[in-house]
């Protein structure tokens, strides 16, 4: 994208704004921490005389992440247009992609970014190879339940269940139109090959961790998690039913 002397970026992290004057300088605060959350980038082509002044009251002369987002009016930039920003890679630990290259209202930025959900998801595996099952549960930010998931899988072992749940999960957040996922699971192996810190070795395992990523790949940011068995009591739960069906 070409750079106009007057341009600027307004960039949203979380509920935290910054503004910079080139990309650039945007593409260097892009965190890559699994934790991070997903970012915004938004371009203007002139800065109005008094939010420089504003701005420049608050510090935010090449700073860093300094206004909250709650503190920011609808008429202080103006005119945003989305623009895509290249998140720098480290191994697969996360993902966030900028929304797409169009004008948007610039009350976008403020509110909300996409739709969110948590991912809970295990697998079942009665034998271990044995009879197997797939269980997940999506909730919204607020930690309310949005549904329930379970699936049969014959015979199979738990890495397979397990991956099998992650995929159950992924393709219900993407069909309802979710495009930002936090995933958390206690399957160790399926947690780490999916950041890309473990080697998938495994033929079976390869497939299933190649349409997982295809899936994960598909949102605008995505996060994934390992937990304890004992906090991820519900998606069991749903694995274990799924063994019956």
């Amino acid at each position: 994208m070409k750079e106009d002397k007057e341009a600027f970026f307004v960039v949203r992290k979380g509920d935290l704004i910054g503004v910079y004057k080139s990309l650039n300088d945007c593409q260097a605060q892009v965190g890559t921490s699994i934790c991070d959350p997903p970012v915004s980038v938004f371009k203007c082509n002139s800065m109005p005389k008094d939010t420089e002044k504003y701005l420049m009251s608050c510090g935010l002369k090449n700073a860093l992440y300094s206004i909250r987002a709650s503190d920011i009016t609808e008429e202080l930039f103006g005119a945003l247009e989305s623009c895509p920003v290249q998140v720098p890679s480290r191994g697969e630990t996360s993902i966030h992609k900028s929304e797409s290259n169009k004008k948007r209202p610039q009350g976008t930025l403020w509110s909300q970014y996409g739709r969110s959900c948590t991912l809970e998801f295990d697998g079942a595996s009665k034998g271990n190879p044995g009879q197997a099952g797939a269980g997940a549960v999506l909730r919204s930010d607020d930690g309310s339940l949005i549904c329930r998931l379970r699936e049969g899988l014959g015979v199979a072992t738990c890495n397979v269940a397990e991956y099998r749940a992650f995929i159950l999960g992924l393709k219900y957040a993407l069909g309802k139109g979710f495009t930002n996922v936090r995933a958390r699971g206690d399957s160790k192996l399926v947690c780490m090959q999916i950041q890309g810190l473990w080697r998938v070795k495994n033929q079976n395992i390869s497939n299933l961790f190649n349409e997982a990523k295809k899936l994960k790949d598909s949102f605008m940011s995505f996060q994934i998690i390992h937990v304890l068995r004992d906090l991820n009591s519900e998606a069991d739960e749903q694995a274990n039913l799924a063994v019956k069906l």
